[in-house]
Protein backbone atom coordinates (compact mmCIF):
# COMPACT_ATOMS: atom_id res chain seq x y z
CA UNK A 1 0.00 0.00 0.00
CA UNK A 2 1.40 3.09 -0.93
CA UNK A 3 1.22 6.76 0.77
CA UNK A 4 -1.31 9.51 -0.65
CA UNK A 5 1.92 11.66 -0.90
CA UNK A 6 3.86 9.14 -2.83
CA UNK A 7 1.64 10.65 -5.79
CA UNK A 8 3.51 13.64 -5.68
CA UNK A 9 6.40 11.62 -6.71
CA UNK A 10 4.87 9.05 -8.85
CA UNK A 11 2.13 10.71 -11.07
CA UNK A 12 1.67 7.81 -13.22
CA UNK A 13 -0.08 6.25 -10.39
CA UNK A 14 -3.02 8.61 -11.26
CA UNK A 15 -2.37 8.05 -15.15
CA UNK A 16 -0.77 11.62 -15.13
CA UNK A 17 2.35 11.44 -17.54
CA UNK A 18 4.71 14.24 -15.58
CA UNK A 19 7.84 14.18 -13.48
CA UNK A 20 7.30 14.06 -10.07
CA UNK A 21 8.10 16.58 -7.62
CA UNK A 22 11.95 15.62 -6.46
CA UNK A 23 12.40 14.93 -10.44
CA UNK A 24 11.16 18.64 -11.41
CA UNK A 25 13.42 19.79 -8.94
CA UNK A 26 16.47 18.15 -9.59
CA UNK A 27 15.78 19.09 -13.04
CA UNK A 28 15.45 23.11 -12.07
CA UNK A 29 18.55 22.72 -10.24
CA UNK A 30 20.14 21.47 -12.95
CA UNK A 31 18.60 24.27 -15.60
CA UNK A 32 21.05 26.90 -13.58
CA UNK A 33 23.93 28.17 -13.28
CA UNK A 34 26.72 24.86 -12.11
CA UNK A 35 28.00 27.63 -9.42
CA UNK A 36 24.76 27.91 -7.36
CA UNK A 37 23.88 24.01 -7.58
CA UNK A 38 25.81 23.59 -4.13
CA UNK A 39 23.49 26.50 -2.96
CA UNK A 40 20.56 25.18 -3.91
CA UNK A 41 20.60 21.59 -3.70
CA UNK A 42 21.49 22.71 0.93
CA UNK A 43 18.38 24.83 0.45
CA UNK A 44 15.57 22.97 -0.77
CA UNK A 45 12.40 24.65 1.11
CA UNK A 46 9.21 22.78 0.67
CA UNK A 47 5.76 25.10 0.76
CA UNK A 48 2.29 24.86 0.24
CA UNK A 49 -0.58 22.83 1.59
CA UNK A 50 0.62 19.62 -0.52
CA UNK A 51 3.70 19.69 1.27
CA UNK A 52 2.01 19.16 4.92
CA UNK A 53 2.26 15.56 5.02
CA UNK A 54 4.34 13.70 7.45
CA UNK A 55 7.47 12.12 6.20
CA UNK A 56 7.29 14.27 2.76
CA UNK A 57 10.65 15.94 3.24
CA UNK A 58 12.94 12.77 4.45
CA UNK A 59 11.43 11.08 1.26
CA UNK A 60 11.82 14.53 -1.03
CA UNK A 61 15.72 14.77 0.48
CA UNK A 62 16.31 10.26 -0.16
CA UNK A 63 14.85 10.98 -3.82
CA UNK A 64 17.12 14.05 -4.83
CA UNK A 65 19.64 12.39 -3.35
CA UNK A 66 19.52 9.43 -5.84
CA UNK A 67 19.28 11.33 -8.66
CA UNK A 68 22.31 14.20 -7.97
CA UNK A 69 25.82 13.23 -7.90
CA UNK A 70 27.40 11.79 -4.85
CA UNK A 71 29.58 14.28 -3.71
CA UNK A 72 26.57 16.86 -3.27
CA UNK A 73 24.91 17.61 0.06
CA UNK A 74 21.03 18.03 0.25
CA UNK A 75 19.00 19.75 2.59
CA UNK A 76 15.09 19.57 2.39
CA UNK A 77 13.64 21.71 4.55
CA UNK A 78 9.81 21.47 5.76
CA UNK A 79 8.97 25.04 7.79
CA UNK A 80 5.54 24.45 9.79
CA UNK A 81 3.97 27.25 8.44
CA UNK A 82 4.54 26.53 4.67
CA UNK A 83 0.99 25.17 4.46
CA UNK A 84 0.27 29.01 3.80
CA UNK A 85 4.31 29.93 2.94
CA UNK A 86 2.60 30.85 -1.10
CA UNK A 87 -0.20 32.94 0.21
CA UNK A 88 2.89 35.00 2.55
CA UNK A 89 4.81 35.43 -0.32
CA UNK A 90 2.37 37.00 -2.73
CA UNK A 91 1.45 39.01 -0.20
CA UNK A 92 4.90 40.59 0.06
CA UNK A 93 5.30 40.84 -3.69
CA UNK A 94 2.16 41.52 -4.61
CA UNK A 95 2.01 45.03 -3.74
CA UNK A 96 5.66 45.77 -5.47
CA UNK A 97 5.65 48.07 -8.43
CA UNK A 98 7.19 45.33 -10.79
CA UNK A 99 4.32 42.96 -10.31
CA UNK A 100 1.21 45.51 -10.53
CA UNK A 101 1.32 45.38 -14.37
CA UNK A 102 0.17 41.30 -13.35
CA UNK A 103 -2.84 41.92 -11.17
CA UNK A 104 -6.24 41.13 -11.98
CA UNK A 105 -9.33 42.36 -11.15
CA UNK A 106 -12.45 39.86 -10.34
CA UNK A 107 -14.46 40.56 -13.31
CA UNK A 108 -11.08 40.24 -15.38
CA UNK A 109 -10.74 36.90 -13.81
CA UNK A 110 -14.69 35.90 -14.16
CA UNK A 111 -14.77 36.92 -17.54
CA UNK A 112 -11.84 35.60 -19.32
CA UNK A 113 -9.74 32.89 -16.79
CA UNK A 114 -7.47 31.84 -17.98
CA UNK A 115 -6.45 33.49 -20.93
CA UNK A 116 -6.15 36.54 -18.68
CA UNK A 117 -3.28 34.91 -16.89
CA UNK A 118 -1.56 34.20 -19.90
CA UNK A 119 -1.90 37.89 -21.08
CA UNK A 120 -1.24 40.03 -17.84
CA UNK A 121 1.84 37.01 -16.82
CA UNK A 122 3.28 35.93 -19.62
Amino acid sequence: MSDVHDILFKPLMIGTEAAGIHETTFNSIMKCDVDIWKDLYRNVVLSGGCTMFTGIADKMNKEITALATSSMKIKVVAPPERKYSVWIGGYILAPLSTFQQMWIAKVEFDESVPSIIHHKCF
